[in-house]
């Protein structure tokens, strides 16, 4: 594939498409990480990633970060994650999220990349029935 048609590719993702080398600096932010995240490409390329990391989950987030560059390979390779994000305003989102570690030639890892699509509807929905379908049981148990 040509870089034109990668470029074309990354830039018309539905997805938010992040990479972040090993140092944890964000040096890819496609539109749909913007319509995501709410950070223009300006405002995210050059910072950490903990930009969208929730506080509370840096510490095991870059534990498992660094864990996955040393291995070449992450355990949820092939899988969606759903987990808490920051936007922007500050407000927390649900996202799911593809991760994949990117290799050099050499082979070693040059870093992550992600896929993210929001899911907070979706989440909150769900939520909000796991909610009447426990209230359910317990009333009919009474």
């Amino acid at each position: 594939m040509d870089p034109t048609t990668a470029a074309v590719l990354l830039e018309q993702s539905p997805d938010a498409v992040i990479f972040a080398g090993i140092d944890g600096l964000i040096t890819v932010w496609n539109p749909a990480a913007q319509r995501v995240f709410g950070f223009a490409p300006a405002e995210a390329i050059g910072q950490r990633l903990d930009i969208i990391v929730p506080e509370q989950f840096r510490s095991a987030h870059w534990t498992g970060y660094d864990r996955a560059l040393e291995a070449g390979k992450t355990k949820y390779e092939g899988q969606a994650l759903t987990t808490r994000a920051n936007n922007k305003a500050g407000e927390t989102i649900y996202v799911d999220l593809g991760f994949s570690i990117v290799l050099g030639a050499d082979g070693k890892a040059t870093g992550a990349m992600a896929t993210a699509r929001d899911c907070t509807e979706r989440f909150n929905r769900d939520r909000e029935m796991r909610r009447e379908m426990r209230e359910l049981k317990e009333s009919a148990k009474a």
